[in-house]
């Protein structure tokens, strides 16, 4: 598989506090690539300069060849860039199809005066996006919910929602902050499952996560963060059997107490 998303040397300082240091690693086409690390790795920032809410003080992130770590969010979006957060891009007031049917908009076609007058483009991407937020919702088991206030959702499908919200942007990469955060062993499952499906149908997706059992069985590859650095790359069982990954989250051997 190709390269999609090419991370060099990406530094990020912060007065005298190097957040991020040094990293680089790639995401290959239809690949599910996993951030992990102990609490303060690095592992926020980093999600941050890749998806071009922060700029980095040197390095960059390259998107099929080109450079998009000096754009602006939205524009790094427009190229493909698409990173999920957690329930705050959603709106809770309105009903679940229509908030799928709003994050259509960043690649509508007609401009904001069109969708004010009621111009045919604008009908056209209004008609399209209805469509496209059906099937959307469909792929995700959300049909039903489809009328439902979002506010009413339990958490599980409120992570799904972000995610259909993502998926409406027609990312080349979707990058997923935490998505297992908050859920029951059933519902990660099935989010577990939902991000497999995805990578099925062609999406390259990068996240960063804190549960480890769901990390190991979703994953492809592996990128471990400790105090901004990158300490190990590697498939799943590469790195539950590396030293320094054991290390940084366990703890070395402490030969004066015995353990």
């Amino acid at each position: 598989m190709a390269d999609l998303l090419e991370v060099s040397a990406l530094t990020k300082r912060f007065g005298g506090l190097v957040a991020v240091n040094n990293v680089s690693f790639s995401v290959r086409e239809k690949e599910i690539l996993s951030v992990i690390g102990p609490n303060g790795a690095g592992k926020s920032t980093l999600f941050k300069l890749i998806s071009s809410f922060l700029r980095p003080t040197s390095g960059q992130v390259r998107l099929k060849g080109e450079r998009i770590s000096d754009l602006a969010p939205h524009i790094a979006a427009r190229k493909g860039v698409v990173r999920t957060f957690q329930e705050t891009t959603i709106f809770k007031n309105m009903s679940v199809r229509e908030n799928v049917i709003i994050a259509h908009h960043l690649r509508s076609t007609a401009s904001l005066i069109g969708f004010f007058l009621g111009t045919g483009t604008a009908k056209a991407d209004e008609a399209a996006f209805g469509a496209s937020a059906d099937d959307i919702l469909e792929l995700l088991g959300l049909s039903s919910l489809a009328g439902e206030i979002a506010r009413n959702l339990p958490h599980g499908h409120l992570r799904a929602l972000g995610i259909a919200i993502g998926l409406a942007t027609n990312p080349s990469i979707l990058l997923l902050d935490e998505p297992f955060a908050g859920m029951n062993h059933d519902e990660t499952m099935r989010m577990v499952a939902m991000v497999k499906r995805l990578r099925e149908l062609g999406l390259t997706i990068l996240l960063v996560e804190h549960d480890m059992p769901a990390v190991m069985k979703i994953s492809d590859r592996i990128v471990v963060l400790n105090f901004g650095e990158k300490i190990a790359e590697g498939t799943p069982a590469q790195i539950q059997n590396n030293d320094k990954v054991i290390e940084a989250y366990l703890g070395s051997e402490d030969e004066a107490i015995g353990l």
